[in-house]
């Protein structure tokens, strides 16, 4: 059955994140949340599978030619995080599972710092699981390599640069190492790596990623939604003093965050990541704000990693050429295109205790009105507060 075998098998940008909760919010506890958006049925006793993977990641942790690595490729990073990292073990008591039929609820609470880690590895366990189960047969390793190298060579074609950032929804580890393994194989100059930490340790290749929306969720929770966008990069850059420099632009809509990402920050920041509504639309707005800060386009970039596939890839290629750096960070359609339905679900960050203070729930507002996620009336709050029209 499914089950990680390292501690790394997880998304670099959890780990940046931890790293930087660890130094400015060792107190903080959050609290997480399974949604199951493309409404799967898990099997009778689906829960008592995950429970055993879940209690076996108790074992993992980080192996002496691991934390060799992960300091190699992450100088920015103060010695002191690998030595944490190398006493962290996961602790399964901070995790409920709970089935009723063949729906599934699975939540996480605890310190920020520890449970920050768990989101991308359970959803991994989730879909592997769900596929083992269901006994659905999925294309050959032959197919899966063919197809993992027609896309790179086509991808190649177009002179850009990608990135694997499948891991949280992957078919499972088997068909991400085929993958990955492909993508280096007959990438070389388009391919530059992968969020999975591990798998990048394991092909030599780069780990990728900076945060993601849970680190402005936190800050909307302890400061205000106002200024929970200025606030979050503020704090990222004083951590990470430069390096790390991609901003995730679309936590509480694009549009707000433009406001808030002033000359300081849309200087300091190497570009942005674009998440979720139209990608056109979101680069003539980053072009636009660029321009209007007397900065120049081409000197930034946007990383689109919003539900991607060649033909959107080629779209977005022709629209920025000329205009503005581009790199691309593509998901699924990687690691989860083996001929099976592709599953739909997510784990956000629901509630969240900054310091001693009160349990405060936390939201998502996205571009894409569909990815929003929280509380009904806390959602509608925000919007006025941030003067959100739908």
């Amino acid at each position: 059955m499914a089950q990680l075998t390292s501690i790394l098998d997880n998304d670099f940008y959890k780990f940046t994140m931890q790293y930087a909760v660890v130094k400015l919010f060792p107190k903080a506890k959050a609290r997480y949340q399974f949604i199951n958006r493309g409404q799967h049925k898990y099997p009778s006793g689906f829960d008592q599978k995950l429970r055993e993977a879940i209690d076996a990641m108790a074992k993992l942790k980080l192996t002496k030619a691991e934390k060799t690595f992960f300091a190699q490729n992450c100088p920015y990073i103060d010695p002191t995080y690998f030595d944490f990292l190398q006493g962290y073990r996961y602790d399964p008591e901070e995790i409920t599972i709970i089935q009723n039929g063949d729906d599934l609820e699975v939540k996480i609470e605890g310190y920020w710092y520890r449970t920050i880690l768990w989101e991308v590895p359970v959803m991994s366990l989730i879909c592997e699981l769900y596929y083992e189960v269901t006994e659905q047969e999925r294309l050959s390793d032959e197919q899966v390599i063919t197809d993992a190298r027609n896309k790179i060579e086509k991808y190649k074609k177009l002179a850009i640069t990608i990135a694997d950032f499948g891991t949280r929804r992957r078919h499972s580890y088997h068909v991400h190492q085929l993958v990955v393994e492909t993508l280096k194989k007959y990438g070389a100059g388009t391919f530059i790596g992968t969020s999975n930490v591990h798998l990048a340790m394991q092909y030599q290749t780069k780990p990728i990623g900076t945060h993601a929306h849970e680190w402005f969720m936190f800050h909307a929770a302890k400061y205000g939604f106002k200024m929970a966008n200025l606030l979050g990069l503020e704090h990222w850059a004083d951590v990470y003093r430069g390096d790390l420099g991609i901003a995730l632009s679309d936590t509480y809509t694009t549009e707000v965050f433009f406001r808030q990402f002033d000359k300081k920050l849309t200087k300091l920041f190497d570009g942005v990541r674009h998440d979720s509504g139209d990608p056109i639309e979101f680069a003539e707005k980053i072009i636009s704000h660029y321009v209007n800060k007397g900065i120049d386009p081409l000197s930034k970039t946007i990383i689109f990693s919003d539900g991607l596939d060649y033909e959107k890839v080629a779209h977005i290629t022709q629209y920025c050429k000329g205009k503005i750096g581009y790199s691309f960070g593509v998901g699924t359609n990687f690691t989860n295109d083996v001929g099976l339905k592709q599953m739909n679900i997510v784990i956000k960050m629901t509630e969240t205790q900054p310091e001693d203070d009160e349990w405060t729930q936390v939201i998502k507002l996205s571009d894409e009105p569909k990815k929003n996620t929280g509380d009904p009336a806390t959602i509608k709050l925000a919007k006025q507060i941030l003067m959100i029209h739908d």
